[in-house]
Parts: structure tokens; sequence; C-alpha cells
């Protein structure tokens, strides 16, 4: 049984990735050439996450469709 890419994604780790990234290209301690690599890498990660994300959204608003005739309504949830 192969894993495809998505099945093996895993969206915390690549936020932490793409996080770790940004604070290194902050710091401008990288040459330009691994910049640009990392540049590169963090492009890759957000359109992962972006694409993760979008499913996601996807499948909720799939299930909100369904509808068993509950009132079913968002989470309001506070962010710091």
């Amino acid at each position: 049984m192969s894993d495809t890419p998505e099945e093996r994604f895993d969206f915390e780790q690549a936020l932490a990735e793409l996080e770790a990234i940004v604070q290194r290209m902050e710091r401008g301690e990288l040459p330009l050439e691994e910049s640009l690599a990392q540049f590169e890498r963090g492009v890759c990660l957000a359109r992962q996450c972006q694409r993760a994300l979008d499913a996601a959204e996807q499948k909720v608003d799939a299930l909100m469709a369904q509808g068993d005739g509950a009132d079913v309504r968002p989470l309001d949830i506070e962010h710091d």
C-alpha cells in the first residue's frame, strides 16, 4: 500500500517548517543562494498548506450541506 503525497502531508509539520523558514529569513543571516532555496521551499509549503485548508473547507461545507435537520452553526472562536 503506497501513500500519495497528499496522504502523507502533515499540515502542522509543514506550518512549523514554514514558520522556521520565515524566522531564519527575517534574521537576514542566510547567504543569497540559501535564502533563495529557503524562499522556494517556503512557497511550496505555503501552497501545500493552502491546498490542505481548501480541502478541509470543502469537506466542512459538504458535511454542513448534508445536514440532518439539526441546527449546526460554525464555532465562534476568538484568537489571541
